[in-house]
């Protein structure tokens, strides 16, 4: 008889767990994944780490003063550590005063996912559930990664979440695509992550499968290493960072300028292309959007970026996107010109052709297994209408009262007096952190669930410690993978942690609102409810899953694959009104006129070039001559588990690193190995150098993750110790329309670092103090 293995699900992959002799031993790769994570193996280690948040635990004057005392020692200040009935008490008290005091618009209710890959135990659901069930909370929409994309994207062809989610597959992608045009690369690192676990890592066999199909592979990027084929299978064309939509924007030109266009496609399944060429021909500003034009502004010789339009005109091909072109000043625009240039080739819809956004980012896109609707906890309704976009949050803390645009509407900050957060990381993902720290101490008070003393906890006022991913029973599923995964706890949790959801309970409970929360089911009761919601909704889509004991019993299921080839967007081309897009018009809109009656100057009603604020070819770049692009590190997923071995490993004299061409080094004096400082007029931080040739000259690379490590918490410039790219970054919308994060636009100055080198504490605990009572206000 066939032994049952034990699995267990992270962002990171399908681990199987090394159970030997009754005792677990670690994690191993999934015996079928291509291409499996190593970020994941480190996680049974680092949840066993002294970091670990053990006890509840309190700010200390915030305790012995009240709310809203001594803010400016966030993040300075020892804690009070407390027994768990204290805590909740403080806690729910605190909430009923806001409530009272201020309503439940003045209670921010901050996540941003990525704490498990669980269903259930899913810190996101699980905090906006219990603030809808004690009467609603401002939220966030949008995300850091897609602010721009999301908001663009439904206006001009479709929602992001739908177009991920229909890319072509791989196999189709293997045999039809002749010419793959990559803006951005197109990375494995970015890749090993999926909201739900991932079981088959797909880019690096994907794009083995294309080089041996024979498809062109061309990346136009300012590095060289973020595109995982094999070696010697890709074209690169270097570009100014920031300068994609005018790359774009010439492709197009030449494309319809040699009468190579798919005029009958844009007549048929596009509205606005006329409208666009007035732009690109020049007949409405003077100004010809060709190669030589081009030129001058991305650094790609004319003759080079020509040549390759005519190329994908003459073949089957297929232009990709990746996200950090839209994380940017006017991060719309590349989008936007991207799917305009993939219309006039008139390829989209057809096997291997149109337009990819993004093949990379994640793994969801490029797999051939149906879409199937998973496991959701639902976070009920919010009775508060307010919301900022998510990348807003220093905006909204430092201006309440202020109106800002955002998606054709204006809208005011709130006031808010309190912050809960439970899942993400803030003080990483944010830009300009010295802005941040000091819009934090606007608040009264700052709860967080955090499984480590990271600079999110040590920067809140009450601390509830949370389980971790291997400490609790959950179901682990992911869009268009094909396990769905029995996730049993493993480990026991350390200290007094426990689940998200008994925290939430409890605090419901005291809030009378327990029975909304927990409906009456245990965790246990949950998994079963969510469990069989979920074969329910798959059974009309041909997907019959297996009794939820069956399931539990096993530890998994493996879903059937795909009845056909995933192509995207196939049944729009073949039908445009039976399948109409939900835009305006039904249809692609290359000019969209819903978005120029917004009248934003900064994001009018077509794509366009508009020159970021920082770019190398400005006037700025003489004080900062370098342009720093901060990337998604392939040691973690954003700052989870910098704590761990493998992460650890990666720095240099404990620093993250940074990139530099060899000729950008030179003239610096710095070699492989020195720290370096990284400063600009927003901060300045403390890195590790690399030097090769994988950067093009005046670009530097510095992936984030690195857990924020300032000199002096709050104050301007102050030295991030660590290597945190987001002291550097600037805290501004992409444009009035997305309001989305534009942290790819940055221009910094490099120097080597020859003063005393400080020690890293970001991984030093804060002081934890017992209780004393005699200071307790009465």
């Amino acid at each position: 008889m066939t032994q049952r293995r034990e699995l267990t699900s992270a962002h990171w992959g399908v681990y199987e767990v090394d159970r030997r002799e009754g005792q677990v031993r670690g994690l191993k790769a999934l015996p079928e994944d291509p291409d499996p994570s190593p970020i994941g193996l480190a996680m049974w280690d680092a949840y066993r780490s002294p970091l670990r948040v053990r006890r509840p635990a309190v700010r200390l004057s915030w305790l012995y003063d009240g709310p809203g005392a001594r803010p400016e020692l966030r993040g300075r200040e020892p804690f009070v550590e407390l027994e768990w009935e204290h805590a909740l008490d403080l806690v729910a008290g605190e909430i009923q005063r806001v409530r009272d005091s201020h309503g439940n618009q003045a209670i921010f209710g901050g996540s941003y996912g990525w704490s498990s890959a669980g269903r259930f135990h899913h810190a996101q659901s699980q905090v906006h559930r219990m603030l809808n069930a004690v009467g609603g909370y401002v939220r966030s929409v949008d995300s850091y990664s897609l602010g721009a994309a999301r908001v663009l994207m439904p206006h001009v062809i479709a929602p992001m979440d739908e177009l991920m989610a229909m890319h072509h597959g791989w196999d189709v992608m293997q045999a039809n695509t002749r010419l793959l045009v990559a803006f951005g690369g197109i990375p494995a690192k970015n890749a090993q992550v999926s909201a739900g676990g991932a079981a088959e890592h797909r880019v690096r066999p994907g794009l083995a499968g294309l080089a041996r199909a024979g498809c062109r592979m061309v990346n136009i990027s300012p590095v060289s290493d973020n595109f995982d084929a094999p070696a010697g299978s890709v074209e690169w064309i270097p570009i100014r960072p920031n300068t994609d939509a005018a790359a774009l924007l010439a492709m197009a030109f030449e494309v319809v300028h040699a009468q190579r266009h798919a005029a009958s496609f844009l007549q048929s399944h596009c509205v606005g292309f006329d409208a666009w060429w007035a732009y690109l021909s020049g007949q409405s500003d003077g100004v010809a959007k060709n190669a030589e034009w081009a030129e001058g502004i991305t650094s790609i010789p004319a003759p080079v970026l020509r040549q390759l339009a005519l190329d994908m005109a003459g073949t089957r091909s297929f232009v990709n996107i990746a996200w950090s072109l839209q994380r940017a000043d006017h991060g719309e625009q590349p989008y936007w010109a991207a799917l305009s240039l993939a219309a006039v080739l008139g390829q989209i819809g057809l096997p291997g052709g149109g337009l990819g956004v993004a093949y990379g980012p994640a793994n969801l896109m490029g797999s051939p297994h149906p879409k199937f609707p998973g496991p959701t906890l639902s976070q009920g309704r919010n009775a508060v209408s307010v919301f900022i976009p998510v990348a807003r949050i220093a905006d909204m803390l430092l201006h309440p009262g202020a109106r800002f645009d955002y998606n054709g509407a204006s809208h005011v900050y709130p006031d808010i007096d309190l912050i809960y957060w439970a899942g993400g990381n803030p003080f990483h993902h944010h830009q300009d952190l010295n802005r941040l720290a000091r819009a934090w101490r606007k608040p009264s008070t700052i709860v967080v669930h955090e499984q480590v003393w990271n600079a999110h906890a040590k920067m809140a006022d009450i601390v509830l410690p949370a389980t971790s991913t291997l400490e609790r029973d959950d179901i682990g599923f992911a869009t268009r993978e094909p396990l769905m995964v029995a996730m049993k706890a493993v480990m026991p949790p350390p200290g007094q942690a426990r689940d998200d959801y008994a925290i939430f309970a409890a605090l419901a409970r005291r809030l009378g609102a327990g029975q909304a929360f927990t409906e009456g089911r245990s965790a246990a009761q949950w998994l079963r409810h969510m469990y069989e919601e979920s074969a329910e909704r798959a059974r009309p889509l041909g997907v019959e899953l297996p009794s939820f004991d069956a399931f539990w019993s096993a530890g998994e299921f493996r879903l059937p694959a795909a009845q056909r080839p995933v192509v995207m967007l196939e049944a729009f081309r073949a039908d445009p009104v039976a399948h109409a897009l939900r835009t305006p018009s039904g249809r692609i809109e290359i000019a969209c006129a819903q978005i120029a009656g917004f009248a934003y100057d900064d994001c009018p009603g077509h794509a366009v070039w508009q020159a970021p604020r920082e770019w190398l070819g400005a006037a700025a770049a003489a004080l900062h001559p370098l342009h720093l692009i901060s990337d998604q590190p392939h040691t973690k997923l954003h700052s989870q588990l910098d704590f761990s071995v493998y992460s650890l490993a990666n720095k240099v004299q404990g620093r993250e690193p940074i990139v530099l061409h060899p000729d950008d080094a030179k003239t610096r004096g710095i070699s492989a190995g020195d720290v370096v400082r990284v400063f600009n007029a927003r901060g300045a931080c403390l890195a590790g150098a690399v030097v090769n040739e994988t950067v093009m000259p005046g670009v530097v690379r510095m992936a984030t993750g690195a857990w924020w490590d300032p000199v002096a918490v709050g104050e301007a410039l102050a030295l991030d110790k660590h290597g945190n790219p987001n002291v550097l970054t600037c805290d501004q919308g992409a444009s009035r329309l997305s309001q989305g994060c534009a942290a790819q636009t940055c221009l910094v100055q490099l120097e080597r670092f020859t003063g005393e080198l400080p020690p890293v504490t970001a991984f030093d605990r804060p002081a934890l103090e017992p209780l004393d009572r005699s200071r307790m206000p009465l």
